[in-house]
């Protein structure tokens, strides 16, 4: 018999998922049935470390009981529902009652009840025990469309203008969702379209049925959000990564939404020689040397991975060592096989998630730099100013390897260690203290044995090629600086392994 060990789960439930697209409607209140327990994390702690949201207001738990686990929790629903009413907080919003794994694990479908206690309200049955995040986003928003939308439209309706376009999948809980879709509005109106919904972002519950007022949709993600698109008959597009991506974006979706050719390309022009400005000066300039000489790992949504394997990869000539995107492929590499490479060899970037990072910091990878690019994690991406997408997430991805290479850096120069006095920090009480220098180098070269060369070689191996320099004179002088401290006249293997312990 064959267990499978599952560690550091990356995917959360299809409840997760769904009651992040429902939380979104402001007309709607969402009823979980749910411990309270279990609902805090998804209503008040993950939101709040990762959209910035004090809570969901309009998410309340059915607070299942130990008596309910037995009797069936149609009394605690009704209980609550009932609460709810006399609160007020459902006046001019419809309800939906949606299921949890605790819910599942007891068979408590209450399709049936909450139609008697509301004709208008639904009940969802999330999947929660065998279908992951993505899956319930997806469901999610398939059933608001059935349930919302479609019964309200005339079959065949044709668009209301052929220049209205919905954005379709950003919702709660999506790294990085403010910035990439500020910039995804940003590009689409660029070339002439006229924004129609934010689905279910920025939308209304009552809105649903515009969806079918739109000519074309852009789908912010691979991971889901692509059915609905399908459901409504509409051309539908990706959102763009890269600097090619997004030029041939621009260029389809021009020609979807009838824009002359001349329009669209003007576009571009403007763009390049504004937004990507920074990209081409720093490509022109000596940083252009440090792509091709540096490797990345990358572990994120489907979208976020090929598109950074788009543009770091093919258009940045960086190696990309391996990825895994979410959901994982087969061929893709698990949290534990992930953990085995880091901690074997770190590339010199990471992209991915609070898992990577823990991984790295196991690792003492001191020349790998992380980079968040998916959740789970403490990590907030409510301004509009972080893309990955479109133009201006080429421009910030660039920027922001541009630093972590100074960094790089940086990191291996010698730097003078300053003590304070005794007394207190420097500035009270006395003239600052002399610095402790690093005792300089001999000028002459110290015999190394053939073991400790070879030590040396193997630990540079591991360091990214722009620091090898930097980090290879570090450890010889530190490694030399033992051998004279203890009166030696030769670099052993043993020396080699003690600088290195020594040396941060």
């Amino acid at each position: 018999m064959t267990i499978q060990l599952i560690r550091d789960i990356s995917d959360s439930s299809a409840y997760w998922g769904a009651a992040w697209v429902f939380g979104c409607f402001p007309d709607l209140h969402v009823v979980c049935d749910a411990p309270i327990g279990c609902y805090n994390l998804l209503g008040m702690a993950v939101t709040d470390y990762t959209d910035a949201l004090p809570h969901m207001a309009n998410l309340t738990p059915t607070a299942i009981r130990e008596e309910d686990v037995i009797n069936g929790t149609a009394q605690a629903l009704v209980r609550t529902i009932n609460d709810l009413r006399s609160l007020g907080a459902l006046a001019g919003k419809r309800l939906v009652v949606i299921s949890t794994a605790e819910s599942e694990m007891i068979s408590a479908d209450h399709g049936q009840l909450v139609k008697q206690l509301d004709p208008e309200a639904n009940f969802f049955w999330s999947q929660s025990l065998d279908q992951n995040e993505w899956q319930g986003r997806e469901r999610a928003l398939a059933f608001a469309w059935e349930h919302y939308g479609q019964p309200l439209v005339a079959p065949d309706a044709p668009p209301r203008s052929p220049k209205l376009v919905n954005i379709i999948g950003p919702s709660l809980g999506c790294f990085n969702a403010p910035a990439d879709l500020h910039e995804v509005r940003r590009l689409i109106e660029g070339v002439g379209g006229e924004i129609n919904l934010v689905y279910p972002y920025e939308s209304k519950l009552a809105d649903t049925p515009r969806l079918a007022e739109a000519a074309v949709s852009v789908v912010l993600y691979q991971e889901f959000g692509s059915g609905l698109a399908e459901t409504l008959g509409r051309p539908q597009l990706f959102a763009p990564f890269g600097v090619f991506g997004t030029t041939q974006f621009l260029l389809e979706l021009g020609a979807l939404l009838g824009t002359p050719t001349a329009q669209v390309e003007a576009f571009i022009a403007r763009e390049k020689r504004t937004t990507l400005q920074p990209v081409w000066d720093l490509w022109r300039g000596p940083q252009s040397d440090w792509f091709a000489t540096v490797d990345c790992a990358l572990v994120a949504g489907r979208s976020y991975v090929e598109g950074l394997q788009q543009f770091l990869g093919q258009e940045l000539g960086m190696k990309v060592a391996w990825a895994s995107g979410r959901p994982r492929r087969d061929d893709e590499p698990d949290n534990i096989e992930i953990r085995r490479r880091l901690h074997a060899k770190a590339p010199a970037f990471v992209f991915g998630s609070i898992n990577e990072k823990i991984y790295l910091a196991e690792s003492g990878a001191r020349a790998s730099h992380y980079i968040p690019a998916t959740f789970p994690g403490p990590v907030v991406r409510r301004t509009t100013g972080t893309p990955f997408m479109g133009y201006a997430g080429a421009a910030n991805i660039m920027q922001e390897l541009v630093n972590r290479f100074y960094d790089m850096v940086f990191n291996f120069l010698p730097v003078e260690q300053v003590r304070p006095p005794a007394g207190g920090p420097p500035g009270h009480g006395g003239p600052p203290p002399p610095p402790v220098a690093t005792p300089a180098p001999s000028a002459e070269t110290m015999p190394w044995s053939e073991a400790a060369a070879a030590r040396l070689n193997l630990a540079i191996e591991q360091v990214p090629f722009l620091a090898r320099i930097s980090a290879s004179r570090t450890l010889r002088q530190a490694a030399e600086q033992l051998a004279r401290n203890q009166k030696l006249d030769a670099v052993s293997l043993e020396l080699v392994e003690e600088a290195m312990r020594q040396t941060p």
